[in-house]
């Protein structure tokens, strides 16, 4: 590679225009970067939501969810299928592996919808439902107005504050929830309509008749097509009361507003919104993949003061939810931390160099790189997020290495009394195979996270493409500004300079060999290689003590962070109607007012809707709460109060949990156990919940398997048939009776309402529903109405019910609980027929480790292959190797000593520093290497190439310590859930390495060149 060298001296003025022109394109490009919390990330789920009002869990299962399961099962990819169905909804959840393949995935799962939709019930439309981390709402706004009621409020938005948000630049959508949907409420008057002798199904019947849109087909007439088109609708409630429904026994047909109320109506509410107390609309901001959650924050604060007058006086829009703030905090400290890591790096090549030329000579790299890294992130669409501003963090450390070398190469040549073309040309000559060979091993290490599958393997793609651009851009820097730049501002000692070359190179080298450093390491150097067996002997009782800590380390899977964000669950018992949910969410409300540090708290009661594919509630005994935290707040404390505070509440506020962040991805543990047997399944899953709930470090155990709750079942009686009653005429009867029935529908203001038959006077109790009138006869006298218990939701995975004992870990090892949770599973004798397995942040942490374990061994076959290649050896790459078991001596050591968890983002730093580690090694060997073609004795020529890397090895590891440092310590105390446990590993693991390539690499291989000699001379 030191032709690029030989040609950027020869084009100098080129090198640099092209220089200044990356920093011009850089300055352009990193204000377009999207800046978010994570990367986009398509979750592997696609979910499928069918409503069916009125049914039971056990007739949805059958009828619904059933058929959904059979065509969803087929679909290729799917890996597995959970199902639940609940009081009048089904939930069918497909998941899939992580893949490009993610929307022909959802595509097909679409398509096996469409096929089960002729064997579903009538009325039952399921939607599909897939998403990522991009339809996590960016902002989300609490809407309130005095004096207007929901559906006025919900109109004010739609015409005033929607239109003006879709038109933030990267909003994706923009969605009012909360709204209490409105229907035509026909309500029969039940003297009228006897006087009419007509029957509710009378009206029903002409409603849907009357609300028809046929199309009759088409005919030609005078050269043209013409289409015709038998009735048009219903478009107004006057149309509506105008419906001429036949009379019987020959009377004139009667009007349906003379025998029954027609108007709009609230529905049914399945679910209510309140923010800080106050019944409110919630407005979901989305952001489309081009979008930036910072700019579209900023945009929405700037323009809610205009929003507020624009919805008139006693409007109120508040911000809920607010990714921006998070983001941009993140993202400024993980910039503080890089800034800081650049200037200590600086620091210690200056102290070194004891240069300022020099130094920022070589420090130019460390902007150039970066500048180029995010040049090709801004091409490449990525965003400037945790992921890969952490990468840029910490590559900041290692792109100065190549340049270090380069130019501490450069200077000696030139003490040495050389032409300045000559002596950096001979200097990069000297060194540009084995920093080209380092630089392509550290990159090598990432392509083996092509092939980690899984959400680590979708969250790090693009933190290891940031990663390799900037190493790759270092290797070019390196090879071409620097040389130039030492051209231009490089020159030899001034003590040495009138003295000729020869003179010059021998004061140079006798100057080299007296410092301090050297005269430190020489001595240790020839102890190393002259008593090679004590070396080794102390070199594996250190390898020993690494095993030996391998007990005392922690284990997650990631981090939570810091978040100003809590999302709290509250769950009452089954079968708790809504309103008494709403009961007992204000106590939960009038608590969460009273702390300090609370910003804004807004309450969902019922229902999630949608939400309900991604985990949410279907039921009305459950709650979900967002808290918005103060700026200044400790998320901790508050988190700590806020559980003091639900649990003084008591066991009347149902089961609650607390979770930081907006509850998506919780880290909680869970046990699923599968029976056939109904019986079989409630005792095993009570067996395993008893089990977790003994376990030390875990709370909030719960098990999803519903308990029975009370239901009404109306059977007919042999006398219902002497009344001409059917069981669908008498499920028609109770329908109206109870909930009202659908009877078409009607487009008003743009808007379709469903029409709906009501009874004037509907039954609440048992009682009033058995003095339901049919004909001559009551609903008692005809049928059975009975109360029984029936369950509240049935849960099938793959097919097979099941229940999901749940839990969190209370401490930071979730390993160790991990560990002790699955020996207690395997120590349950359960019934047979029942089996229980680990599954949820167990699982996932199992097969990251997994699928990073193996990609760390493909990591160490390429690094070897790369060594075999620069080397042209079989033995001197695998003494380089050695210096990849030492590196996690230090990596473990001080993840012990610090108390970080080896979770995922440690593990990444262990697979970064199979790259780094030996990129130290292969430049000091291929220095030893020159010196024996040279003629050098083994042993001579291990110190002098030992004598000759100090300084350069020294500087690159101290200055990539020092660039992770403030990262390592977080001292922002933001955004160090991902990059500090990393940074703990490479600063660990470079430090132990380091001292290993200096003295154990150089005794390795004195002791297989010496043998080596040795043979030849025997065969001699």
């Amino acid at each position: 590679m030191s032709w690029l060298s030989r040609l950027s001296l020869l084009q100098r003025g080129l090198i640099g225009l092209m220089a200044l022109v990356a920093v011009a394109f850089g300055a352009i490009a990193v204000p377009q970067l999207k800046q978010q919390l994570l990367p986009s990330i398509d979750l592997p789920m696609v979910s499928v939501i069918a409503p069916y009002q009125g049914a039971s869990p056990d007739v949805v299962e059958k009828q619904v969810v059933e058929p959904l399961e059979e065509n969803i099962q087929g679909v290729d990819g799917i890996t597995g299928v959970t199902s639940t169905a609940g009081e009048g909804s089904a939930v069918v959840m497909a998941q899939f592996d992580y893949s490009d393949g993610s929307e022909q995935t959802v595509a097909d799962v679409q398509q096996a919808v469409n096929r089960a939709r002729p064997e579903l019930p009538d009325g039952v439309d399921p939607q599909v439902v897939s998403g990522g981390t991009d339809d996590i709402p960016t902002v989300v706004l609490a809407a309130s107005a005095e004096g207007k009621d929901q559906q006025a409020l919900a109109d004010a938005l739609d015409t005033s504050v929607v239109p003006v948000l879709k038109d933030i630049d990267g909003v994706s959508q923009v969605t009012v929830d909360g709204v209490q949907d409105m229907v035509v409420a026909v309500t029969p008057d039940p003297e009228k309509l006897a006087a009419a002798k007509l029957t509710p199904a009378d009206l029903t019947k002409a409603l849907e008749a009357g609300g028809a849109s046929v199309p009759a087909g088409s005919f030609d007439e005078g050269g043209k097509s013409k289409t015709v088109q038998v009735g048009d609708g219903f478009t107004s409630l006057d149309q509506i009361k105008r419906l001429r429904i036949p009379a019987k026994g020959g009377s004139d047909p009667v009007g349906l507003g003379e025998v029954a109320t027609v108007e709009e109506a609230p529905g049914k509410a399945t679910s209510l919104t309140r923010t800080n107390g106050e019944r409110s609309l919630s407005i979901s901001v989305t952001m489309d993949n081009d979008g930036s959650a910072v700019d579209i924050s900023d945009t929405v604060k700037d323009k809610l003061p205009q929003l507020r007058a624009d919805l008139g006086k006693g409007a109120e829009l508040t911000v809920v939810a607010d990714q921006g703030p998070q983001v941009s905090k993140s993202i400024s400290s993980l910039t503080t931390e890089g800034m800081l890591g650049l200037v200590f790096a600086v620091v210690v090549i200056l102290v070194f160099l004891l240069s300022l030329r020099s130094t920022l000579v070589t420090a130019v790299s460390i902007p150039l790189s970066v500048v180029l890294t995010l040049i090709v992130l801004w091409t490449r669409d990525l965003s400037l997020n945790m992921l890969t501003l952490g990468a840029l963090t910490i590559a900041i450390g290692r792109v100065v290495d190549d340049s270090i070398v380069v130019l501490e190469n450069i200077k000696r040549h030139l003490a040495y009394g050389k032409e300045r073309t000559t002596a950096i040309l001979d200097a990069v000559g000297e060194v540009s195979g084995a920093i080209t060979s380092s630089t392509l091993t550290t990159v090598a290490v990432f392509l083996p996270m092509a092939f980690v599958g899984g959400m680590v393997g979708a969250l790090f793609g693009g933190f290891s493409l940031t990663i390799t651009v900037a190493l790759l851009a270092s290797l070019l820097v390196s090879l071409t500004v620097v040389p130039v730049l030492s051209y231009w501002f490089l020159r030899a000692p001034k003590s040495l300079r009138g003295l000729d070359p020869a003179e010059q190179r021998r004061k140079s080298e006798e100057k080299e060999a007296h410092s301090p450093l050297q005269r430190i390491y020489v001595p240790v150097l020839r102890f190393a290689t002259r008593r090679r067996f004590t070396s080794l002997l102390i070199a594996l009782a250190v390898l020993v003590g690494t095993f030996g800590m391998a007990p005392l380390l922690k284990t997650n899977f990631f981090d939570q962070g810091e978040t100003q964000q809590l999302s709290i669950q509250q769950e009452l018992p089954p079968g708790s109607s809504l309103s008494a949910a709403d009961k007992q969410a204000k106590k939960v409300e009038k608590m969460l007012s009273g702390i300090d540090g609370v910003e804004d708290h807004q309450v969902t009661v019922g229902s999630a809707g949608l939400m309900a594919a991604f985990g949410g509630s279907t039921d009305a005994n459950q709650a979900t709460y967002q808290v918005k935290l103060k700026e200044s707040a400790d998320s901790d404390r508050v988190q700590d109060a806020v559980e003091d505070g639900l649990h003084k509440l008591g066991p009347s506020i149902g089961e609650t949990t607390v979770n930081a962040g907006d509850g998506f991805g919780t880290q909680d543990l869970s046990v699923v156990v599968k029976a056939g047997d109904e019986d079989v399944l409630k005792k095993a899953s009570e067996q395993v919940r008893a089990k977790v709930a003994e376990l030390d470090n875990v709370t909030d155990v719960q098990s999803d398997l519903s308990q029975s709750v009370p239901r009404i079942s109306v059977r007919a009686k042999p006398e219902a048939a002497r009344h001409g009653l059917s069981d669908a005429a008498l499920g028609q009867a109770v329908t109206q009776a109870v909930s009202g029935t659908r009877s078409g529908k009607a487009i008003l203001d743009d808007t379709e309402r469903d029409i709906v038959v009501r009874s004037a006077r509907p039954a609440e109790t048992v009682a009033e529903l058995k003095k339901l009138p049919l004909g001559k006869a009551t609903l008692g006298e005809v049928a059975d109405v009975r109360t029984v218990d029936g369950p509240v939701q049935l849960t099938r995975i793959d097919g097979a019910r099941a229940a999901t004992i749940t839990a969190k870990p209370t401490g930071d090892n979730t390993g160790a609980v991990s560990t002790e949770l699955q020996s207690e599973i395997d120590g349950l004798d359960l019934p047979k027929g029942a089996t229980a397995e680990i599954g949820g942040l167990s699982q996932d942490q199992d097969e990251a480790f997994s699928s990073l374990g193996l990609a760390m061994l493909a990591a160490i076959a390429i690094v070897f292959m790369l060594l075999v290649a620069t080397f042209r050896s079989l033995i001197q790459p695998l003494i380089l190797l050695v210096s990849i078991p030492f590196a996690a001596t230090g990596a473990l050591g001080l993840l012990v000593v610090t108390g970080t968890p080896l979770g995922v983002p440690a593990m990444i730093g262990m697979l970064m520093l199979i790259g780094i580690v030996v990129t130290n090694a292969i430049v000091l060997i291929d220095l030893i290497n020159q010196y024996r073609r040279q003629g050098y004795g083994v042993i001579d020529a291990v110190v002098e190439g030992g004598r000759h890397r100090l300084r350069p090895i020294l500087m690159t590891a101290l200055a990539t310590i020092c660039a992770l440092t403030p990262m390592a310590l977080a001292v922002t105390g933001d955004g160090g859930f991902i990059s500090q446990p990393l940074a703990v590993v490479v600063i660990g693991g470079l430090i132990t390495s380091t001292l290993l390539t200096l003295l154990l690499v150089p005794t390795l291989y004195t002791m297989v060149e010496l043998r080596k000699e040795r043979r030849a001379l025997r065969a001699g």
